[in-house]
């Protein structure tokens, strides 16, 4: 089995404009039929399912049912790792192949690591993770800032703000299940055994057949069907689109770093959440208290972004930030594999 980690740029390309729309138009809603697409694009439900097989088949993308951590009572840690040089890839693939971590980076020219680590409490002290990595020989420093407030990411990317599909379109396919946005008030959703199992299926394949789900849990298909709607309304379980490094992502990505002043933080992480350039963005701990994920051609334009856009954010103190040299995992639990 290989995964993306190993797969040859060249064999990916752009996506058609075809293809854009239809990727957009799971973007905003993962499980809706071929029927419900192809309705809103003016296809027919077999040329958008033909679209979808073949973009799956080749590794370009895939659709994955994942879930809010606010809406589990789990946090989200976003770890910086400083290493020897000779260690970013070996470590940096193991730490991909863990359930508990997502997006996994090298930065820095291959001296640093960094990636969001998932823990069943509000301490790292849960994470095996975080209790092993300072042990590590080559690990020269790390540090751990919670995610406080997401202000751009999850469900949403950012094929949500460069995508082809017009405001009526993108209405028609958001589900009428949509959830609010969650507090630090609203109580975890409970889950059984059953609804984990579910879950751990739809981490690995958002549009799996609710047959092939039910098969698998052990209930009749309507109640799957039925407990998927009840866990999205209630927030607890989204769909977003893994892509591909070589798909969406434009040739400079880097990670920002901002220290905002406390009573303008708000401000400024929905002013940062605007900006086209932005893939991800949350508050945080630390003197650091707002991260952001780049996304933008070239370093030029990076400086022009900095310069002339994160400038002028309210309560904006300093800066830093850190080159993502490589993608070694997205947004899921799970490394994509091909046969």
């Amino acid at each position: 089995m290989a995964t993306y980690l190993d797969t040859p740029s060249h064999e990916y390309r752009s996506l058609s404009e075809e293809d854009m729309e239809l990727v957009h138009a799971l973007q905003i809603n993962g499980r809706a039929s071929f029927r419900e697409i192809a309705d809103v694009l003016g296809i027919s439900d077999q040329t958008a399912a033909r679209r979808w097989a073949r973009l799956r088949s080749a590794g370009k993308l895939r659709v994955l049912g994942l879930t809010d951590p606010l809406r589990l009572g789990d946090s989200v840690w976003l770890v910086r790792v400083r290493c020897t040089p000779d260690a970013a890839s070996p470590l940096g693939k193991a730490m991909a192949r863990r359930t508990d971590t997502t997006w996994v980076n090298v930065d820095s020219g291959g001296t640093e690591i960094s990636c969001s680590v998932r823990t069943r409490s509000a301490g790292p002290k849960e994470s095996p993770l975080l209790q092993k990595l300072p042990r590590t020989p080559q690990v020269v420093d790390l540090s751990a800032h919670c995610s406080l407030h997401v202000f751009f990411g999850r469900d949403l990317g950012p094929i949500n703000k460069r995508g082809p599909l017009t405001a009526a379109q993108v209405a028609a396919l958001t589900p009428p299940d949509t959830p609010g946005r969650a507090t630090d008030a609203t109580p975890p959703v409970p889950l059984d055994d059953s609804d984990r199992q579910l879950l751990d299926l739809l981490a690995r394949d958002g549009r799996a057949a609710t047959a092939d789900l039910a098969a698998v849990v052990g209930l009749s298909p309507s109640t799957v069907r039925r407990r998927i709607t009840e866990l999205r309304s209630a927030g607890a379980l989204y769909f977003d689109i893994e892509y591909h490094p070589d798909i969406l992502q434009q040739d400079f990505r880097a990670a920002l770093w901002l220290e905002i002043d406390p009573s303008r933080l708000a401000e400024a992480g929905a002013a940062l959440a605007a900006h086209p350039e932005v893939a991800y963005a949350t508050a945080t701990t630390g003197t650091a208290n707002l991260y952001a994920s780049i996304d933008v051609a070239t370093a030029q334009l990076f400086y022009r972004y900095l310069t002339e856009s994160v400038a002028t954010l309210p309560g904006l103190r300093h800066t830093v930030t850190a080159p993502i040299q490589h993608t070694l995992k997205g947004p899921g639990p799970y490394l994509p594999t091909t046969v």
